[in-house]
């Protein structure tokens, strides 16, 4: 199944889980493109004990996951240039439902 995964939020618990979901997905052979929206686009930053988020993070890179990032919402927090994941837009936002079976957002 292809998944699709839009991640609108910084709390430490949201963003936990959807990288956990993700990776779990991942480990299934299902297909994962997960965009960061929002104050996700933070996600790199977020340093809670409780829920390791940068972690899962590096988790899902290992395995293979696709990660993109607004480019509107990195450039607004000025993260343009410390982001590891591609810049992207909200075209890319929308190929990704559309090329998606189901599409989940945390």
């Amino acid at each position: 199944m292809k998944l699709g995964i839009i991640l609108e939020t910084k709390e430490p618990e949201k963003a936990w889980n959807a990288f956990r979901f993700a990776n779990t997905s991942l480990k299934r052979q299902h297909e994962v493109k997960l965009f960061l929206m929002g104050e996700a686009v933070e996600c790199e930053s977020i340093n809670a004990p409780k829920y390791n988020v940068v972690d899962e993070l590096k988790k899902y890179s290992d395995l293979n996951g696709v990660l993109y990032a607004c480019g509107t919402c990195l450039k607004s927090r000025m993260l343009d240039e410390q982001t590891s994941c591609p810049i992207s837009t909200m075209n890319d936002c929308v190929e990704i439902v559309e090329w998606a079976d189901k599409v989940i957002t945390f």
